[in-house]
């Protein structure tokens, strides 16, 4: 199964993936970045061309709502990131903290971040090597999540 999971889309976590492994079932986790916001490298400014989803699919204007910043409004994500951003130990990217998130969960067969060029695919790569993510770590993330983003998006997906 081919789904969105991410610190942002944590739904499918509380029986989904659970049940996919029961049945031997392969997940696939899609948009790990939540269209980039995981990577810490947005602003309240940032601008997007006019022809990239995140410019014109924010409320879902074009295809579901859920596929541009995981259906989180840019405005709350970011302040989420700020957040995450304090998790993150010095010595590896905000991309990579996100990504070793996802792979934490057993569950998960395999994580298909995108790239736009050679170094940002090294870098995914480098998500597996990196240490386990602590208790306390994935227990500050659950917390972030439930106060700032699942409001939104929880009951939806």
């Amino acid at each position: 199964i081919q789904l969105i999971y991410n610190i942002f889309r944590q739904r499918p976590a509380e029986l989904l993936l659970r049940e996919a492994r029961r049945r031997e079932v392969g997940i696939i986790a899609r948009i790990p970045l939540a269209s980039g916001l995981l990577t810490g490298k947005m602003k309240t400014d940032t601008v997007f061309s006019a022809d990239d989803h995140r410019s014109f699919n924010r409320n879902g204007e074009q295809f579901d709502k859920g596929e541009t910043f995981a259906g989180v409004p840019f405005d709350v994500a970011l302040d989420a990131v700020e957040e995450i951003r304090r998790l993150v130990p010095g010595d590896i990217t905000m991309a990579a903290f996100a990504l070793r998130w996802i792979l934490m969960n057993e569950d998960v067969s395999v994580v298909i971040p995108g790239a736009k060029n050679k170094a940002q695919s090294e870098a995914n790569a480098q998500a597996g090597s990196i240490n386990a993510l602590s208790d306390e770590v994935m227990t500050a993330l659950q917390k972030i999540y439930q106060q700032k983003i699942s409001p939104w998006v929880h009951q939806r997906w």
